[in-house]
């Protein structure tokens, strides 16, 4: 363990960039331990672990993005699609894992029936789902990509401002994953099942997601001041992903059944309707303190140097 390691506060005068490259390469080996463990497919952790480390490899690249000098090759997009091919397999799982775990043995007989060929049809559909995923994990593109990621991490590149030190652009780094984060109209959605309030609280979840991410990064200076932040957007994000997850369900019953849901399984339609009502008063709950204007501005706050600190 280094001594930057023993004493956080000394990594705000490490160069911006080499702070960057270090996040960055804790990504990079997590993505690869993982690789094996998600293709052999026994467990669903290591791919969910490996969506978020490529999530968190996306969102790092995001933030510093001005401090480094990264092959023109390794972009947000790139990533973006890997995590694409990643998802799909992975919200098969939760689906599958809500319906058969949860649902299942609430349900009368016929529907028990009806359920059990709905969850045939998503265990071809994830089949396919993880050719996919294997395609894309084995394939040139990505391997590429990894190969190029640490070809760089051997002797990584930085712009003038990833040489400066990491106090010098502190504002700035908490700044890029809060902008306009207040602003998303999906902090006024009116209810969970309209179609275009849903959509707005997909894209604020989304967006939640990637200043957890941000802040996670800059929490290894400063634990104590970003911890209740972290919390709170962990908090909303989990809500928001379970509003999320039912309406799929949803539109998944829909799709599959022959014929309207609330006719076909009124007991899961039933017990669904009350689970998205729950997490929406969840949802509202989490989301009231860090919404209002203290909150806000308490947030917002945080862009100021660390406690000690004085710009010289």
């Amino acid at each position: 363990m280094s001594e930057l390691d023993h004493q956080p506060g000394l990594r705000l005068h490490q160069p911006c960039g080499r702070f960057a490259a270090g996040l960055i390469d804790d990504h990079v080996r997590r993505l690869v331990a993982l690789q094996l463990d998600v293709l052999a497919d026994s467990d669903p952790e290591p791919l969910h672990q490996m969506r978020v480390t490529c999530r968190r490899l996306r969102s790092t690249i995001e933030q510093f993005a001005p401090a480094l000098s990264l092959p023109e090759q390794v972009t947000p997009q790139r990533l973006a699609r890997v995590g694409s091919d990643l998802g799909l397999t992975r919200d098969l799982d939760v689906l599958r894992h809500r319906l058969e775990g949860r649902w299942l043995p609430l349900l009368p007989e016929r529907e028990q029936a009806l359920l059990r060929k709905l969850l045939k049809q998503l265990k071809r559909e994830r089949k396919l789902a993880f050719a996919v995923l294997t395609d894309t994990l084995k394939g040139r593109r990505y391997l590429k990509l990894l190969a190029r990621l640490q070809s760089w991490l051997r002797k990584p590149r930085f712009t003038p401002m990833g040489e400066e030190s990491l106090a010098q652009w502190w504002p700035e780094l908490q700044q890029v994953v809060l902008a306009e984060l207040f602003t998303l109209p999906g902090w006024w959605a009116s209810h969970p099942y309209d179609p275009q309030a849903m959509a707005d609280l997909h894209r604020l979840r989304r967006r939640i997601k990637r200043a957890r991410y941000g802040l996670t990064n800059l929490a290894v200076v400063e634990p104590e001041a970003f911890a209740p932040w972290q919390a709170q957007f962990k908090a909303i994000q989990a809500a928001l992903g379970d509003l999320q997850d039912l309406e799929v369900l949803a539109h998944t019953l829909e799709r599959q059944l022959d014929g309207a849901p609330d006719a076909l399984m009124p007991s899961l339609s039933s017990l669904l309707a009350e689970a998205r009502d729950q997490a929406w008063l969840e949802w509202q709950a989490a989301a009231q303190q860090l919404r209002s204007l203290k909150g806000r501005q308490d947030l917002l706050g945080l862009q100021l140097l660390p406690a000690g600190l004085t710009d010289s």
